[in-house]
């Protein structure tokens, strides 16, 4: 299995995903043109690291994001609930939410993404 990495633009957050380390990070913005376009070789990446080996170690998570459109809101939730369905499937996998003190919309979607998906270990965390 490749990593997969995704240049970050005005619109599109930096993607690094990275299988032997098991580390994914995820930063910028995102209100991409075609959400669905650009994030389903992701989520079909995310979903094939979960389904190998590769994911029997610890699987590191962090998201710096400090803008979401509503159609990359839904995509997170999307990616949350695999997250978590691979928590419960005995994973040890670990989010990292990142915000900037300042930023209260950030720390409002950390909170409520902790609140919904209860069964996955995310941690705020203050830049």
């Amino acid at each position: 299995m490749e990593n997969l990495v995704i240049e970050g633009t005005k619109y599109t957050p930096e993607i690094n995903l990275d299988v032997q380390k098991g580390s994914f990070k995820f930063k910028g913005k995102s209100y991409p043109e075609n959400t669905f376009e650009f994030y389903e070789p992701v989520q079909e990446w995310i979903n094939q690291y979960f389904t190998t080996n590769y994911s029997d170690k610890k699987t590191l998570i962090s998201f710096d994001i400090n803008y979401l459109n509503s159609s990359s809101i839904k995509f997170y939730y999307d990616l949350f609930e695999i997250l978590e369905d691979s928590s419960k499937e005995g994973k040890d996998v670990v989010v990292q939410w990142i915000y900037d003190e300042e930023d209260d919309m950030a720390l409002e979607a950390g909170e409520d993404f902790k609140e919904e998906y209860e069964d996955l270990n995310i941690n705020l965390v203050v830049k």
